[in-house]
């Protein structure tokens, strides 16, 4: 499976102390939009201070002009409220769905975690309906915990 080939390369990624932690997040989207097929668009939100609002940190794929979510607002905004993943497999299906693309079709955001406190998130949108499974969750989930050490 791609994932367990890609894990060494995400932990080698977050710990080249060369590059900033910017470059690193960067990377790292690179790394899983070039790697995996139904990855479009890949990129990282965290929580603006004291604010409840997301800002838009690296991300690879389209350029989008969500670059400040409210917390509560779209997907990205309700796992920030909920601390919990979020897969959509049809975007067009949820009713507090932030459009960033209309070639997009589903959607996966994973919380990232710092001593218990959700810091932000990776999200990752799909041109393919219904691509992703408990396998990418898991993936997604390692890869969250290992950005969680840049923090």
């Amino acid at each position: 499976m791609i994932f367990e080939q890609l894990k060494p390369q995400v932990e080698a990624l977050v710990f080249n102390t060369k590059k900033t932690v910017d470059e690193r997040l960067l990377s790292i989207c690179k790394l899983l939009e070039t790697n995996i097929e139904y990855y479009n668009w890949v990129g990282f939100y965290f929580r603006n201070g004291d604010k409840e609002e997301l800002h838009l940190g690296p991300y690879v794929g389209a350029p989008t002009d969500h670059k400040v979510i409210p917390f509560g607002k779209g997907i990205c905004g309700q796992v920030a409220v909920s601390n919990e993943n979020f897969v959509v497999p049809d975007v067009t299906a949820q009713d507090n769905y932030i459009a960033c693309s209309i070639t997009v079709k589903a959607e996966i955001v994973v919380p990232i975690f710092v001593n218990g406190e959700n810091i932000g998130q990776i999200d990752i949108d799909s041109n393919t309906p219904d691509p992703f499974t408990e396998a990418d969750e898991r993936f997604l989930e390692f890869v969250c915990a290992q950005v969680a050490k840049l923090f």
